[in-house]
């Protein structure tokens, strides 16, 4: 599927979404019905954002992504486990919806952890978006100011997630995959992204 899945810049529109995500797989767990989902959070502002006009788009996004886990568990975890197993079953959840951060884990913070480089900065964010521009057109035809929008999403995700302590630290941290993360993507048969985390 990933050779063909195409690169898309949704990530500057749709990004990482935690706290949008569990509200939504609350509702899901609740039994509210999938085409209800998006005007119950546009009725209530379930989202609590300052205008309404993204609200709808934005719960169609978390419906997807929740999805695309075909996983009930994953599900119920996102509605209410800790936040680390709530924000890593988020991550796998965008992992599986876009590409784009999917092979920038990959090919960057899992290189990297395989080689004991625990160095990242924008720099390594810059050099992943030369390449890929370089081996694809649709990305190369993408505008500087889109990826680097999209560059500060990525950022954004991996302090989140607590790959990197703030904006300004080029450390990166140890990110131990949770159990029962873990076992979910073994059982969907997505070991190889199991390298994305620090695993003992």
């Amino acid at each position: 599927m990933a050779s063909v899945e195409i690169y898309r810049a949704q990530l500057t529109r749709e990004p990482f979404l935690w706290r949008e995500m569990c509200v939504t797989a609350r509702l899901l767990t609740e039994g509210v019905p999938l085409e209800e989902i998006g005007e119950r959070v546009f009725r209530d502002n379930l989202f609590q954002y300052p205008t309404e006009k993204s609200l709808k788009r934005m719960a169609r996004a978390c419906v997807l992504r929740l999805q695309r886990l075909e996983d009930a568990e994953a599900v119920r975890l996102i509605a209410g486990a800790p936040a680390t197993v709530s924000q890593q079953l988020c991550l796998y959840a965008l992992l599986k919806d876009s590409r784009l951060l999917r092979d920038f884990m990959l090919q960057v913070i899992a290189v990297k952890y395989q080689q004991h480089d625990l160095h990242c900065s924008r720099a390594d964010v810059r050099a992943f978006f030369l390449q890929l521009q370089g081996q694809n057109e649709q990305v190369a035809a993408w505008s500087d100011s889109t990826i680097q929008k999209i560059s500060g999403v990525i950022m954004g995700i991996l302090i989140q997630l607590g790959y990197l302590a703030n904006q300004r630290s080029e450390e990166l941290q140890l990110v131990y995959l949770q159990p029962q993360v873990r076992e979910i993507m073994e059982r969907h048969g997505d070991q190889a992204w199991l390298a994305m985390f620090y695993t003992v």
